[in-house]
């Protein structure tokens, strides 16, 4: 089996740029992502599981535990015995609840091992965060004050980023948070991408659009005094939509977790599973990056034309299959090939007698890679074998996608 060397420009390295699309819709309690409702099917005795064992409206990290008895999941464990790995702040055996009862997990002082359940599972999150008068501790008030450095960090794209501005004091504003999790999106959210609807009693009251690319989502539907305005803004980095767009939409009366009252753009998802007549939906686009390397494998004329495969010599046999001409004398001190061995001719003739003229030929089915101390580190397969004759050379470009 010969091996070649990559020259200069047979390996090439860049990167795919792709715009993943996203969408969820919420209502009647639960989250559809994508438009998919999961599969369901009767894994255990009497009952029904998702086939991925995630909820609706979320994606598994890894496809872990597809179609699997809840009884037979894997999961990931640390043995009891492995006594070189402690962890810090965890209660003793003693079951001690006070923090001076603390100490360092050692291996063996528990009976049972450390594990962890799969499949991870992620989803957006929403929620409506009231004014609590400025105290971080309370509700969903601390995740905006966290938000306070990296929103004027882009009061350079648009004023409405401001924490504390004419437009409002995010420290006791009523805001509508939408968290997305990176998974969905990769690097960032793509400008200009960022779609969200409000539904009543199935029909449309209203779009909101980050049309201008800078992060301001402005009303698009409906055509009232409204449109145009900023009902909130968008992290494109972080994975966050924050909504504060407080005008009313629709006549329509529900319960949002305000009280009785209007569709609100800052009501986006709030009390989900207790308004059935309001659904909404989120549209976006994800901007995602995937290092690949294409190598270019040769096949060089006149060369790769030998097999190692054993049927590639002619061996002579009776019809009962016998070996009638050895092709090998070995003993302990010599191994001699019989001159008289010739090679399989696999060149078509018209006729089954005379056979055609010899022509050596193989046929690639398999490329291996080797790193530079000749360690098989990858295979690639071709989808049908290819035939190599003397006259030919042939070019393989290899992909692939880290």
């Amino acid at each position: 089996m010969p091996l070649y060397k990559f020259k200069e420009g047979d390996v090439l390295r860049n990167r795919i740029k792709a715009y993943p699309k996203n969408y969820f819709l919420v209502t009647s309690g639960s989250v559809f992502y994508n438009r998919l409702n999961p599969e369901t099917r009767t894994l255990d005795p009497g009952s029904s599981n998702y086939i991925n064992h995630i909820t609706k409206g979320s994606i598994s990290l890894h496809e872990v535990n597809v179609d699997r008895p809840s009884g037979s999941l894997i999961y990931p464990f640390i043995e009891q015995s492995s006594n070189l790995v402690g962890f810090r702040s965890i209660l003793s055996s003693s079951g001690g609840s006070n923090l001076a009862e603390k100490e360092s997990f050692q291996f063996g002082n528990w009976s049972d091992n450390l594990t962890f359940n799969y499949p991870l599972s992620s989803s957006i999150s929403f929620e409506y965060i009231t004014d609590t008068g400025g105290n971080e501790d309370s509700g969903g008030r601390k995740r905006i004050k966290a938000l306070k450095n990296t929103l004027n960090y882009y009061k350079k794209n648009s004023r409405h980023y401001s924490y504390s501005s004419s437009f409002g004091n995010k420290e006791t504003q009523n805001i509508g948070l939408i968290s997305i999790p990176s998974i969905f999106y990769g690097s960032s959210i793509k400008k200009g991408s960022v779609k969200l609807n409000f539904y009543v009693s199935g029909s449309l009251v209203g779009e909101l659009r980050d049309s201008g690319r800078n992060g301001e989502l402005k009303q698009f539907s409906p055509a009232d005094s409204e449109t145009g305005s900023v009902a909130g803004v968008v992290l494109y980095n972080e994975g966050f939509v924050l909504l504060t767009g407080s005008w009313s939409l629709d006549s329509h009366t529900e319960d949002y977790g305000d009280g009785g009252t209007t569709s609100k753009w800052k009501y986006w998802g709030s009390n989900y599973a207790n308004t059935p007549s309001s659904s909404w939906g989120l549209e976006f686009e994800g901007v995602s990056y995937t290092p690949v390397i294409t190598m270019l494998a040769h096949a060089p004329r006149g060369h790769i034309n030998h097999s190692n495969n054993p049927t590639f010599i002619k061996h002579i046999t009776n019809s009962l299959g016998e070996l009638v001409e050895q092709t090998v004398l070995s003993s302990s001190k010599a191994y001699i090939e019989d001159p008289r061995m010739s090679l399989t001719n696999l060149v078509s003739a018209s006729y089954n007698e005379p056979s055609a003229s010899f022509k050596k030929h193989t046929y690639i089915s398999k490329i291996g890679i080797y790193d530079e101390n000749k360690n098989l580190i990858a295979v690639a397969k071709v989808a049908t074998p290819v035939k190599k004759t003397e006259e030919r050379e042939y070019t393989f470009k290899l992909k692939l996608d880290i």
